[in-house]
């Protein structure tokens, strides 16, 4: 894939999309190293979760800045779709059994503490995805079409 391939899915929403995902990156990460350093023993299990979406976060913001390459564009949806997985799955949980989560992590309550955004961002990952195919599996799919 050439630069300016790379160039154009990296504008316009793709490009926000990026940023707010560098942003919960950084965020959650410096959360997560906080509460472990801190009171890990407090809650170990939302700060772990804490820490897991911190990795996800980073892990997505990469993948998705290098979509357009063979094997990012994968690794972007296995990112963007375990994130969707975890903020349902804490989310339900920390209002179900909300003895589990002494404190909050950053996908608590489906991400109140983040506004939601962790709630909302993998749905405009998933979109933005489904919507900009690297031109190899675009290609690939008109010749077996």
């Amino acid at each position: 894939m050439s630069i300016t391939a790379t160039r154009n899915r990296m504008t316009g929403i793709g490009r926000v999309l990026v940023i707010v995902y560098a942003v919960m990156a950084l965020a959650a990460t410096g959360r997560s190293f906080v509460q472990i350093v801190r009171k890990f023993d407090e809650a170990p299990l939302a700060y772990t979760l804490s820490a897991i979406a911190a990795g996800v976060y980073i892990l997505a913001t990469l993948a998705l800045v290098l979509a357009g390459r063979r094997g990012w564009y994968t690794v972007a949806w296995v990112a963007i779709v375990f994130e969707l997985v975890g903020v349902l799955v804490v989310g339900v949980l920390s209002l179900a059994v909300p003895e589990l989560f002494q404190h909050d992590s950053v996908w608590s309550v489906f991400g109140r503490g983040y506004l939601f955004i962790p709630l909302v961002l993998p749905m405009f990952g998933i979109w933005w995805l489904r919507t900009h195919r690297p031109v190899e599996a675009v290609r690939t799919a008109e010749v077996t079409a």
